[in-house]
């Protein structure tokens, strides 16, 4: 089949990143940019080590896509990004988030490529928090809590400055989660209820709000269909996209309980500045692992996001099919089934009684269903990596 086109995906090796070259290089010619060289790269994509921070680097990597394709690119879906959780600011999001999309959209206009489509994944965290019953739309206020979507709203603004006649998309996705979980909070939740963790029964934030999420199967259609749709689009588009339910987070308690332990979870609200005691001690005593939840995090324990997806459903007839509680107990069947591979998946800390508890199987030493399914690409032949020529 002739491709019908050659798209450029930064952040290539990422969970987004992966998965949407995947599927899009089902139609077109898929290039990878990355900062690291994957173990794994997508399949049927084309591989460049290039980063983003060196000019150097950067050209060399754009001059053999120009090489390789032509000048021709029917879209440029840009994930690379820094983030972190730790609350702080760095100069890692200027450098890279900021100044790499600065220097990414000044070399494709230097070089003379011809861009149909510029796609920023961008986060619906840029908004201000709202309350339940007030949905977020794209005219809601811009107001980032906190440095990672603080770096994308200074990126969307060096997006408007340097596209040029490039059309662009912004797109303020809400967290992506699948069925293993994958999104960072929920693991963590699902794991502090699944080990009656003494902090699961706290929460110092309003219990009926949450964060609006969407399913990775959802986020691949929607980019996709951008792709697709790309020259009925306006030449600077901002979309929020995500699930229209938010479930609070005391729901969710609730139904995690009843899942994992079979029972009703009580879940207590307890005010910021214990919790926040709590979050320091557990960071700072010798009382095992380390906690996800950090202080910062809990000055954003109230914030709420629920979204309004009828500009995304109009202008590209998009919508999730899927839906987090449907998803949960597929999610947690994937636990109980394989404690050991769902920490895996998670990247998270096995505790040390899991191993009496649910001592490891067959499956620890076995490889995951993505990694497989990597192997099986690679195998038929569909991954090419060129690195030599972009090194830097």
């Amino acid at each position: 089949m002739t491709p019908a086109g050659t798209i450029l995906v930064t952040g290539s090796s990422g969970y987004l990143g992966y998965a949407v070259a995947k599927e899009l290089a089902k139609k077109f010619a898929v290039v990878g940019f990355d900062r690291r060289a994957p173990s794994h790269p997508p399949p049927t994509a084309e591989c460049l080590y290039t980063d983003l921070t060196s000019e150097p680097s950067l050209r060399r990597a754009l001059e053999a896509v120009r090489e390789l394709h032509g000048e021709r690119l029917a879209s440029v879906v840009h994930f690379a990004a820094y983030y972190d959780f730790s609350g702080a600011p760095s100069r890692l999001y200027e450098k890279v988030t900021v100044q790499g999309t600065a220097r990414l959209l000044r070399m494709l206009r230097e070089l003379r490529f011809r861009v149909e489509q510029f796609i920023f994944a961008s986060t619906m965290l840029v908004h201000a928090p709202t309350t339940p019953g007030r949905p977020i739309n794209e005219d809601w206020p811009v107001r980032p809590t906190w440095p990672y979507p603080a770096s994308k709203v200074r990126t969307e603004q060096v997006i408007l400055d340097e596209r040029g006649d490039i059309p662009a998309v912004f797109l303020r996705m809400a967290g992506v989660y699948d069925d293993l979980g994958h999104t960072a909070p929920l693991p963590r939740q699902i794991q502090r209820i699944f080990e009656r963790d003494p902090t699961a029964y706290f929460f110092p934030g309003n219990l009926a709000h949450g964060q609006a999420l969407v399913h990775l199967d959802d986020t691949i259609s929607l980019y996709a269909r951008l792709v697709e749709r790309r020259a009925e689009l306006p030449p600077e588009l901002v979309l929020v996209a995500g699930e229209p339910e938010t479930p609070g987070y005391g729901e969710m308690q609730l139904l995690l309980g009843r899942l994992i332990h079979d029972e009703d979870w009580r879940t207590i609200r307890i005010p910021k500045a214990v919790a926040k005691v709590g979050a320091w001690l557990q960071d700072n005593l010798p009382l095992g692992r380390k906690p996800f939840v950090k202080p910062w995090m809990i000055d954003r324990a109230d914030d709420h996001y629920e979204l309004d997806i009828t500009r995304v459903h109009t202008v590209v007839g998009w919508e999730p099919k899927r839906r987090l509680r449907e998803t949960m107990p597929k999610i947690v069947a994937a636990l109980k089934a394989d404690p050991w591979a769902w920490y895996r998946e998670n990247e998270l800390e096995v505790p040390a009684w899991l191993a009496e508890t649910f001592p490891p199987g067959p499956s620890e030493t076995e490889l995951s269903p993505r990694l497989l399914d990597e192997l099986r690409d690679l195998m038929r032949g569909n991954v090419h990596v060129h690195d030599a020529p972009v090194q830097s």
